[in-house]
Parts: C-alpha cells; sequence; structure tokens
C-alpha cells in the first residue's frame, strides 16, 4: 500500500537524523533557562495578567511584558503589542521609525521580502508610491548576494556612504533560496559596519530566527530587531502582534511612529492580551525546537526521494524554513493540498494559487492554523514561479509534522 511505504520511507529518514535532535534539545534547553529568569527577574504575577482599557495608562503587565523581552534579548528596551498588524508593520514601524530624509538604507543580504518593497518604494509606478521610503526622501541600496546565496561580506564597505543611517538585515531567506543568516554571520556584518561607521544602525528582521540558537543578533551587536509573535516567540498561541527590542532611544523612535509622539510606550490597551502573550513567550524555546525537528526530518525524508531541498538535513539551523524544490507547478500544488488535508483546522479546503497584497506574483498557501496566518503552526507557501518551491515551516507538534509528511509523500507516490 502506498501509505505504508510512505510511513515506511520518513520511518527510515527519521533512523538517520536523530542524531541531530540532540543539538537541538539542548538549544532549547539553554533558550529555556534563558526566558524562565527573565521572567523571574521580573517578578512577574497574577498582577501583570490583568487588563485596562482606554488609554491602557499604568499597566503593569505591559510594562513587564516589554521587560521580559528585553531582558531575554539582552537589550535596553521592547515593546511588544497586539498593535503591530503583522511581521511586516512592525518592521515598517522601525524603518519609518528610524529613517529621516536624505538618509540611506542599505539591505546587506540582497533584497528583502517582497512584501517590503511598497515600504522602500521599489516602484516609482505604484498606485502608492508616495507614501514610501523613497518618496520621503530616503535613498535606497542592496548588496547582491554571491551566486544568489550568500552575503558578499567583501562588498559591504563599497556599498555604504556618509549617509547611510541604517543597514537592514533580514535573517531567514524568505522567497528566495539563498542561505538564511546564522548569528555568527550577523556578527561579522555587523562588525564591518561598525568598522566603517559605529552611528550606522544595524536592524535584524529577526522574523523565524528567535530560538534556533543559543544567542540572538543583539547578543552580537545589533542595535534593533524586530519579529512576529505569530511567529516563534508567539509559542503557537498568540493570537497577534509583533516586537522591537534594541537600543532605548531607537525602541523610543519606533514606538512613536506606532502610536504618535508624546505617547511612544506609554499607551495602548492590551485588550487582554497579556498573560497569553507571556505564556507564549514562556514556550516558545520548546515549540521551535519542535519545529526545527520537523523540518530536519523534511529535509531528510525527500533528499531520500530525489529532490532538492535548502538547507539540507545536516545542516546547522538557524530559522524555522524549510525549502523544497519541485520544478513543476504540478508536485507544488499536490504538496500543499496533501499539507493541508492533514492540518487540524480547515483539512477539508483546498489550496489554490490566487493573489496575496503585497506580493508580485501568485502564491498558493496551506496550513489549517489555530490562528491565521500563523507560520510557528505548521504551514507552506511559495510563489508560483520557477524554481516551484515550497517553503514548509512550523509545527506546533513534531509528531504532527512526521504525520503530514506521511500524508504529502501518499500523495506524491
Amino acid at each position: 500500500m502506498i501509505e505504508e511505504k510512505a510511513r515506511e520511507i520518513v520511518n527510515a529518514a527519521e533512523k538517520e537524523i536523530e542524531y541531530l535532535f540532540k543539538k537541538s534539545d539542548e538549544i532549547a534547553e539553554f533558550n529555556q533557562k534563558k526566558v524562565l529568569e527573565a521572567f523571574q527577574k521580573n517578578k512577574i504575577g497574577e498582577e501583570h495578567f490583568y487588563t485596562v482599557t482606554g488609554y491602557g495608562h499604568d499597566d503593569l503587565g505591559r510594562e513587564a511584558l516589554d521587560n521580559v523581552f528585553k531582558d531575554t534579548f539582552n537589550t535596553e528596551a521592547a515593546i511588544v503589542r497586539p498593535h503591530f498588524v503583522s511581521g511586516t508593520h512592525t518592521i515598517g514601524c522601525a524603518l519609518f521609525g528610524v529613517l529621516r530624509p536624505k538618509d540611506a538604507l542599505l539591505s546587506i543580504a540582497g533584497a528583502p521580502y517582497d512584501t517590503l518593497d511598497e515600504i522602500i518604494g521599489k516602484n516609482e509606478n505604484h498606485e502608492f508610491y508616495n507614501c514610501s521610503l523613497r518618496a520621503m526622501g530616503v535613498e535606497y541600496d542592496e548588496v547582491p548576494l554571491l551566486n544568489d546565496l550568500d552575503v558578499d561580506f567583501d562588498s559591504i564597505p563599497k556599498f555604504i556612504k556618509p549617509n547611510t543611517k541604517m543597514v537592514t538585515i533580514q535573517r531567514s531567506r524568505g522567497y528566495s533560496l539563498r542561505n538564511s543568516l546564522t548569528v555568527a554571520d550577523i556578527e561579522r556584518i555587523i562588525k564591518i559596519v561598525k568598522g566603517i561607521n559605529p552611528e550606522i544602525v544595524c536592524f535584524v528582521d529577526n522574523c523565524y530566527g528567535e530560538f534556533t540558537e543559543k544567542l540572538e543578533p543583539t547578543d552580537v551587536g545589533a542595535d534593533l530587531i524586530a519579529g512576529s509573535l505569530i511567529k516563534n516567540p508567539g509559542g503557537g498561541i498568540v493570537e497577534a502582534g509583533g516586537y522591537l527590542a534594541g537600543k532605548k532611544n531607537l525602541i523610543e523612535m519606533c514606538a512613536r511612529r506606532l502610536t504618535a509622539p508624546g505617547i511612544g510606550t506609554e499607551g495602548g490597551a492590551m485588550f487582554n492580551q497579556t498573560r497569553v502573550m507571556l505564556q507564549g513567550f514562556f514556550m516558545a524555546p520548546s515549540v521551535v525546537s519542535y519545529a526545527v525537528k520537523g523540518a530536519i526530518l523534511a529535509a531528510k525524508v525527500f533528499e531520500n526521494v530525489g529532490f532538492k531541498t535548502h538547507p539540507k538535513s545536516d545542516c546547522t539551523r538557524c530559522d524555522l524554513i524549510q525549502t523544497i524544490k519541485f520544478e513543476e507547478q504540478k508536485a507544488q500544488e499536490a504538496f500543499c493540498r496533501a499539507l493541508q488535508k492533514h492540518s487540524p483546522v480547515e483539512s477539508y479546503l483546498t489550496p489554490i494559487p490566487d493573489g496575496v497584497p503585497g506580493y508580485e506574483d501568485k502564491l498558493i498557501m496551506a496550513g489549517g492554523s489555530f490562528i491565521e496566518g500563523s507560520t510557528i503552526e505548521l504551514s507552506a507557501d511559495g510563489p508560483c514561479r520557477p524554481p516551484y518551491a515550497v517553503y514548509m515551516q512550523g509545527g506546533l507538534s513534531y509528531f504532527h509534522v512526521k504525520l503530514a509528511l506521511i500524508g504529502i509523500l501518499e500523495e506524491l507516490l
């Protein structure tokens, strides 16, 4: 039977890579200790779970939540809010909060996520170009990748100008096949940039990377990081939101973009989300570990049946994303249909390619998640363009990922 064959393939792959799980467990334990100590340091108690209304003044929980993130990420300050609509919105607040007319922004690892194109203003003919950074007078450039895979460290100095105010470093690969960046890679970039001008703000898009390594970008010199709470740091239970952590003056500038000058971090009702945000953050190191193990297994399974994967199963993991190249749209769609079928929510739906705001190409997206759009929950998506790759990420349970992989193989076989 096809199901038995698929199960045999997955079980065989699992045996081959079990030795890699020990490292993931060690990272999870280290990060769990770090988070626990942040909770203990800030004396988190029942009083921090209460909610306030209106302007949100005198909210003990909101302040404590910020401090837990601040201490975990080893920074001067943090802002953690349900008011951030997405990771893109959080990053947008950072860019518009820090950059001013005549400043220059430099993307280090090639082009960032497609969703940032409109924020940057890459297309001058776009209907809302006048809302972009470039329309505001911010210059933009990016350092091309080496062979479309790696950061060109040697070329970074050539792109830094006297008015370069910020460099942006995207930790994860986005919808590209480049290598995701390790914390060591990020540290090397920061040393190069700061060696030229110590005043340049080194900003890291930390999405998909939190708790995949023992260190975070802010441990190695990043001035500011951003992330989404429906990815790693939300532990799979946070309903919406994002965070920024870094130097206090930068956090205050970004906060004034999120709220308004004069309000900053001091206002904003939390809509009874503080407890779940704290709880999700506490759960995050374990949940991230499950997702990393699932990604390793997926890589090995598809390597064994002849597909190209990136990263390979035995590579160091620095984000959650596992790429599998199918080279044809039919197989890409079959993968997503099978994953949706083996989801806990909306398993009866069939994913089809469609337009998504912020992207030029049609996307196919699969993942029946408890939180809409949550990518710490098992999901897969990809642009419908060559090489017709799927970007699989997340998994609240390792065993759910394993069962889904068996189902996906059944579909493909």
